[in-house]
């Protein structure tokens, strides 16, 4: 092997001179409201209803537990995007902390959710629209897009691409204007599906927790609530392009959430008060077969008001079916830039080629990250054919990567004190485990099939780490690195591919396994994943050999809470149960029960969380972070 340094240690360097040619022009409001912008869309629309499918009357609460665990991860972030505040933030932080390895995985993570928004939120669009264009979706038992539907998300897209190309100030102000509109379509939506009111929704039909307490925890992932909060991240990944990053980042993303859950929760509430099971094409009384109703599940809010009986609010009700374009698309183009700076923040850690760093001279974008961010997006039209099947995805692997923030901001703490800390988080030792385990039991209540089809996407990107990275950064021989990367691959595609076919299309029938076997497929995978990166810790020379030694908590992490996913409460699954189409639900008594199987992982999550602290050291690229904040050395008086 090879004793030269890793060329790791420029790329932050190199990322630091793209940096400054990014346009400094978001204000707070510009920053608020690019959050407000994510938060508000799809989930707004649709996510009430899954939600009440999922927990009945008892998702009120689900939203709120799952906003204040997002609440203590925006806290986390909020000190550390301050100190640190860059385009891309997010997958940035990971490198920054614990190297290549831990940052190639959960960048690649993180990358899997963010160019896949944009398609989901232009697929709510369209399902809205379907109301009174039906060729737009199949009508199947699993809404499938019809050629017609997919052209009409293709151009959604390519204007999703032209308001990004125009520019972040341009992108900025129109946001500004749209986030206003889709803030006071929902607030006036509450306020009159009030006089809808039927109490009875909440006491009778089960009661208020008519799918047990567990199915309230299992609604956060995968019923859309924590995707609709997931916007929060835009303030953290426009940073490098704040007029005032470590003032207005650390408000905007904080407020965001806050305004967030009270306006989701308000408006949850006012969706189960104001059903009408029949009107809405539901038996009464299920409330698994809200979204798969035609009427209801398409179109949740609108039905309500449409067959309210009340003109005015049937009058109203059309003015949703343009909110429908508005509000999914707002959020649509916010997060193509979002993954555009994503891609960006990955090219500025070395993991992907520099050109994705190039910033055009006029509008000062990431130009190629940003037809890339398209070109993806629009790839993901294919395999996801519905919202609902496609938003447990996007959650988990989103929240996945958010544990990186508690145990970095310790990190930082630690190697890098003498960062400037606008805002420093009061009481970081008791919120940020929190946050950390908040976070993973999020990933743990997705639920075993779900987990499956995410990690086997997940362990794709460490084969691409030994085809790319490992050769061209760390010195590794071509063709060992090329082999290792190969065995990860195959494994890997023979999960997902078992996954995917079972998961998205549940009525196959098995080709060679039944789904026991997707627990044989992980353990390969498991031995694939430790195999090689111990053949590769064994192969780098002793400083590169931190970069494995410091992701071994969160290896451990994600095959915890796999394995223990099978066993527990949210394992033993169907997706297709008669009544309640597009969701996991038990359906069998799990060895570990609820709630005993989320205490366990607690304790788990506490173990790892410990042992992730410990992990963290200080990267080349972390101590350029630190020359660059550093201030200049006094020149030394001149010698007469």
């Amino acid at each position: 092997m090879s004793n030269e340094k890793p060329i790791e240690e420029v790329a932050e360097r190199v990322a630091v001179k793209s940096d400054k040619k990014l346009r400094k022009a978001l204000s707070f409001q510009d920053l608020f409201f690019l959050s407000m912008g994510g938060i508000i869309g799809s989930g707004w629309l649709l996510g009430v209803a899954a939600g009440a499918s999922v927990a009945g009357p008892a998702s009120v609460l689900s939203w709120i537990i799952g906003g204040i665990i997002v609440l203590f991860i925006a806290l986390v972030f909020a000190e550390i995007s301050a100190a640190i505040p860059k385009s891309g933030s997010i997958v940035r932080y990971p490198h920054l902390a614990y190297g290549g390895y831990a940052g190639y995985i959960l960048s690649w993570a993180y990358l899997l959710s963010a160019v896949t928004v944009p398609t989901i939120e232009a697929e709510a669009t369209l399902t809205y629209a379907s109301t009174y264009i039906p060729n737009l979706f199949t009508s199947t038992a699993v809404p499938v897009l019809t050629g017609e539907g997919i052209l009409a998300g293709l151009i959604l897209m390519v204007l999703f691409f032209f308001l990004n190309y125009a520019g972040i100030r341009f992108l900025g102000k129109f946001n500004s204007g749209a986030t206003w509109w889709k803030f006071v379509i929902p607030t006036v939506t509450f306020i009159l599906l009030l006089f809808l009111f039927n109490k009875s929704n909440f006491t009778a039909y089960g009661g208020f927790v008519p799918e047990g307490w567990s199915m309230v925890f299992f609604a956060i992932p995968s019923a859309g609530i924590v995707f609709s909060y997931l916007g929060f991240r835009q303030a953290l990944e426009y940073g490098g392009e704040a007029k005032n990053p470590q003032r207005d980042i650390p408000r905007a993303t904080i407020y965001s959430v806050i305004v967030a859950m009270v306006l989701y929760t308000l408006l949850q509430f006012a969706f189960i008060g104001a059903i009408k099971w029949t009107s809405g094409g539901v038996s009464v009384g299920n409330w698994g077969g809200i979204t798969s109703a035609t009427a209801l599940g398409s179109a949740p809010f609108f039905t309500e008001l449409k067959y309210s009986g009340i003109a005015a609010l049937v009058a109203f009700s059309y003015l949703l079916l343009i909110d429908a374009w508005i509000s999914p698309a707002g959020t649509g183009w916010i997060y193509l830039g979002n993954s555009t700076r994503v891609m960006y923040g990955i090219a500025a850690d070395g993991y992907f080629p520099k050109a994705m760093l190039r910033i055009h001279e006029k509008t000062r974008i990431p130009y190629i990250a940003l037809i890339a961010s398209l070109v993806v997006g629009i790839i993901f039209f294919l395999p996801f054919p519905s919202w609902y099947l496609f938003v447990g995805f996007i959650s988990s692997a989103t929240v996945l990567t958010y544990v990186i923030g508690p145990i970095a901001l310790h990190s930082f703490r630690k190697h890098a004190p003498d960062l400037h800390r606008p805002f420093r988080l009061k009481g970081a030792s008791i919120i940020a485990p929190i946050a950390f385990i908040g976070a993973s039991l999020i990933v743990y209540w997705t639920g075993f099939g779900t987990l499956t089809l995410i990690f086997g996407a997940v362990f794709i990107g460490i084969s691409l780490f030994y085809f790319y990275y490992a050769p061209l950064r760390l010195n590794f021989p071509k063709g060992i690195s090329y082999a290792l990367g190969l065995v990860v691959l195959i494994v890997s595609i023979l999960t997902l591919f078992y996954s995917y076919y079972y998961v998205i299309y549940p009525n196959n029938e098995p080709l060679w396994l039944d789904m026991d076997y997707a627990l044989v497929l992980f353990g390969l995978d498991l031995a694939a994943i430790v195999g090689t990166t111990l053949i590769a810790h064994f192969m780098a020379n002793k400083e590169q050999r931190k970069l494995f030694t410091s992701s071994y908590w969160l290896l451990a992490l994600i095959f915890v809470t796999y394995f223990a996913s099978y066993w527990g409460a949210f394992g033993y699954v169907s997706f297709m149960n008669p009544s309640k189409t597009f969701f996991y639900y038990p359906t069998a008594t799990p060895l570990i029960p609820f709630p005993y199987d989320t205490i366990m992982m607690i304790v788990v999550y506490a173990i790892i969380y410990v042992f992730g602290l410990r992990a963290g050291y200080k990267t080349e690229d972390l101590q350029a972070i630190i020359d660059e904040q550093a201030p200049p050395e006094p020149e030394a008086p001149a010698q007469v």
